[in-house]
Formats: structure tokens, sequence, C-alpha cells
């Protein structure tokens, strides 16, 4: 296992951390998960208080450690949604506390911040973050960061509120909007968290035939890992196992932190050419937005252009169903509420016929919602 210095934390994380939103079958599960990650060399563990009983089951498995490790050698990152009062935030940490049967929280992440108003209630000082601070203070929380689902401008603006020292962000292979976000922390000294690489970035853990083709010798989840590890901005990735086997395939890459090598280099190339060539293709300039009716225009037509050129149609339909069903957490309309307007039509550099796009991706990728893994 390598490890990485956490920004200005100054925490040394292991490259893979344990991220447990997946681990919600049982505490006998997760505790022997858990077990696994630890004596793998993993030291950073994930959860969060909206994952169900994830805090709890890793609160346990906190007393059922091997015997070569304490609580002290672990790093626990948990995560809180942001609140626009102190009191409930202060509750908050300390159910955290008592779930995790702990006394101190490592790294506490605002969970979500993903709006403008969120900012403001983490920006005001009699806000959310005073009792933050004050837990900070006492010593029940050491470090405090934030997790954002937010678009890049919102996120490069919490980055610059110098209110943190970490950043827990979506960035992959398939999507590097926030490439920016990486190098705006890295020049403030905070850890970067790239949160779901194999899930959000594709569920690549199920690749289409197509993409494993694309991506031959290698398989596409080992691509995606290496291309994240060899940034050295990048601190440490999710790997969400719902189980001990599950550990298997990222432990391999986990001594894989080296600059990209030939081969690696000649295999992303070789997936970009479908793309490349792809006619109608979204160059994901975002000059488009906004869209009258509040359509998600790049993110409807980056699922399509994975959708036709990789075959990654699952994927496509497990993130455009969360449209209008995840709130903040994934906002915009779906593509069907066009109205032809015509508003985004002088605005794209490609010159798409962006409303017929839209409807042929709804067609491609609606369906029934997909319920929330905590649900």
């Amino acid at each position: 296992m390598q490890y990485r210095r956490f920004g200005k934390t100054n925490l040394n994380l292991s490259v893979l951390s344990l991220g447990t939103m997946r681990y919600l079958a049982s505490e006998q599960t997760a505790i022997a998960t858990v077990r696994r990650a630890v004596e793998l060399g993993i030291n950073h563990l994930e959860t969060a208080l909206g994952y169900g009983n994830s805090e709890k089951y890793l609160g346990a498995a906190l007393h059922d450690l091997p015997q070569n490790l304490t609580r002290q050698s672990l790093y626990i990152t948990t995560k809180l949604p942001p609140m626009p009062e102190a009191e409930p935030m202060a509750q908050s940490i300390q159910r955290s506390l008592e779930r995790l049967d702990t006394e101190y929280i490592d790294c506490l992440a605002i969970h979500g911040l993903n709006t403008a108003e969120q900012l403001a209630w983490v920006e005001d000082p009699n806000g959310c973050m005073q009792a933050v601070q004050q837990a900070v203070a006492a010593g029940k929380v050491r470090h405090v960061g934030f997790s954002t689902h937010a678009p890049l401008e919102l996120i490069l603006r919490t980055i610059d509120s110098g209110l943190f020292e970490f950043v827990n962000l979506h960035y992959y292979y398939f999507n590097q909007r926030n490439q920016a976000a990486i190098e705006a922390a890295a020049a403030r000294d905070m850890g970067v968290f790239i949160i779901s690489p194999a899930d959000k970035g594709g569920m690549l853990y199920e690749p289409p035939a197509q993409l494993s083709e694309l991506c031959q010798p290698f398989s596409p989840l080992e691509l995606t890992y290496r291309f994240l590890l060899s940034n050295p901005q990048i601190t440490t990735l999710s790997v969400g196992a719902a189980n001990p086997a599950e550990l298997d395939l990222p432990m391999q890459l986990a001594e894989r932190t080296e600059p990209l090598n030939a081969a690696e280099l000649a295999a992303l190339q070789q997936l970009q050419t479908p793309l490349n060539q792809l006619a109608h293709r979204c160059s994901q300039c975002f000059a488009c937005l906004p869209c009258p009716e509040q359509i998600n225009i790049p993110e409807v037509l980056r699922l399509r252009n994975l959708a036709v050129a990789y075959d990654m149609t699952s994927f496509g339909q497990y993130r455009y169903r969360m449209f209008e069903n995840a709130g903040h957490w994934f906002p915009g309309r779906k593509a069907n509420r066009c109205t032809d307007c015509g508003d985004c039509l002088p605005r794209c550099p490609e010159n798409l016929a962006i409303p017929d796009l839209l409807r042929d991706t709804h067609d491609r990728l609606n369906g029934a919602p997909r319920r929330r893994l905590w649900e």
C-alpha cells in the first residue's frame, strides 16, 4: 500500500480508502470488510450520518481490529449535511460520535455542499460552522473539509473560501470537468479524496463488452484507477467494497502510483478514439447553459456520448433516472422537458441540434427511477 499526505491536514492516508456506503447488509459483513481492509493496509475509513447504519457498523468494527492495530492508527471521516444554524450541527456531531463509539472524528466533511444557499450557511459566522469550530476546539473533530456534487464554479468558490482542509470530489476519466477544482485544491494545499470511481465513474465493475475491448490489455476499472493514482495531486480514492472480496481487484493497484506507462497511455488513446469520432458529440463546454427549462444539457449529452461511443447504456440509465429524483445531489430536469425554445442553439460551438439530441437521450435512457442505496 502506498500512502500520501492529505494536504494541510498532514495525515498520511492510504491511496485507497474504504467507503462504507454499500456495506449496509449486516453488521457482521461490515466488521469483516473493515477488518480485511485494514489488514491490507487501508488506514482511511469513510462514512456518513446519512448512510443508514454505516456509522454504527463502523463503530462496531473499530472494536474488532487486528491485534497490531489501534483506533489511533486509523483515520475516520464522517460527513454531515450543511445546516443554517449551529445547534443542529452540534447535535449531529455528537450523534455521529456516539454512533461511531469514538471520542474524536479525524476528518469531518460538510456533506453535499451543492448549492449557493448551502455555501452561504457555511460562510455565515453564526451558522453551522460555528458548531464545527467549537467541536475542533474541544478535540472532538480534528480536521474539516467538504464533499460536493456542485457545479464547478461553486466548488471553486467553496475552495477559495479558505474554510476547509480537504475536498471529496467527483473526478474520473469519463468526467474530467472538475480538473480545475483539483488544481485549485492543490494550490491551497488541500487534500483531495476522489469519490466512487468504480460506480459513478462509469459502473466499471460491470463494463460493457465494447468498453472492455477498447481498454485491452487492461480492464476498464484497472485503467481508471491508474489514471487517478498516477496524479500526485490526488491523495486517495474511495473503494466502496460491500464485502471483503470486493477489495481484491483495487488492492492489486495499491502500489501503482507511478506515472502512466507507454502501454497505459496507448490504451487511453485507444479509448478516446470512439469519442473523438462520434457524430453529434457534445464537447462539454457548458456554453448551452442556463436552460430555461432547467435541463442539465451538458450532463444529459455526456451520458449520451458514453452510451453511443462505448455502449455504456446501463450506466447512462442509472444516472439519467436520477434527474428529478435526487434534488440538489443531481440537479436538472429530464430531457423531455425541452420546449424547443432554441435558446441553446446559437451558443453551441459544434452547432449541435440540441433539442433533437435531448429527445434521443431521453428515449435511450429513461425508465423507472432508481432508489438511493440507503433508502
